[in-house]
């Protein structure tokens, strides 16, 4: 058993004293998995999850990182290399071997997850080392608070012009609960320029590639083929809202740095030495 894993967290629910009167309950989130897809292939940086961050590779940071959440009783590696699934077991880790062909993330971690028997799946992306912690929790307990929710996931505020107008830079609007309207690699919302003159609203938000799924909405949706839109922008959580699947997107000043080049990995590795992280 990996010595990071967690005890399992019970949400109470006290039963209402007059069943007419009473609200619907939340649904209780007995287990919660984390599963970390890593490939070993990328095109900017082959063999990113087996990057020296300090003295660890890349995958063994997210993998203590994500046990480091409260809420979150076991931590599995999803890769389909053999290399990244025996640095997992060397620093005491679970892996799991996976088939290679999957479209994407999701779709490796739905391989996982027919196999396990949690009722919410987080995936944590193999290549952010520097996640929060807490932001999984949240995550998790925004399920447990909400049982019409299917997916949880996380967008901070957008500051930098450049990163509005960055294709690499999903954005993503939301409605007044909160949940997810659409995602895109374009600067949404439009901002009407000086002479319509809405000037007064943030630039927007930047979606933050952390899910907690129920597993049986995970199932679904994995066993369903790509939709217009999701083909489209080549982003995966559309297949979910052209579904009809209600996603939470909760804010965050969290801004965790996914490395996807040489610059960004060094850029992680200044930050681990410097003490600014756990």
């Amino acid at each position: 058993m990996c010595p990071h894993w967690r005890g399992v967290l019970l949400f109470a629910v006290h039963p209402a004293a007059v069943a007419a009167q009473s609200t619907p309950a939340p649904a209780p989130v007995a287990t919660a998995t984390a599963v970390i897809p890593a490939r070993y292939e990328s095109s900017r940086l082959p063999g990113k999850p087996l990057a020296d961050i300090c003295g660890r590779p890349m995958i063994e940071h997210v993998y203590r990182r994500a046990s480091a959440a409260v809420t979150i009783d076991r931590v599995i590696v999803a890769t389909d290399d053999p290399r990244i699934a025996d640095a997992v077991m060397a620093f005491g880790g679970d892996a799991r071997l996976t088939r290679g062909d999957h479209r994407t993330g999701s779709d490796r971690l739905a391989e996982v997850a027919r196999d396990l028997d949690a009722d919410v799946i987080v995936n944590v992306q193999g290549d952010e080392p520097l996640v929060e912690p807490a932001l999984i929790d949240r995550l998790v307990a925004a399920l447990a608070g909400d049982p019409a929710l299917e997916i949880a996931t996380a967008g901070c505020p957008i500051t930098d012009p450049a990163e509005l107008a960055s294709p690499h830079v999903v954005k993503v609007v939301v409605d007044t609960r909160g949940d997810a309207l659409y995602f895109s690699r374009a600067p949404i919302p439009h901002r009407v320029d000086a002479r319509g003159a809405v000037t007064d609203v943030p630039l927007g938000s930047k979606h933050i590639g952390l899910y907690a799924w129920r597993r049986a909405a995970l199932l679904a949706l994995a066993a369903t083929p790509p939709t217009p839109l999701e083909r489209s922008e080549r982003l995966e959580q559309l297949r979910a809202l052209e579904a009809g699947l209600r996603m939470r997107v909760l804010p965050t000043d969290a801004d965790p740095i996914g490395v996807d080049t040489p610059d960004d990995l060094e850029r992680v590795r200044r930050i681990v030495a410097a003490g600014a992280t756990t």
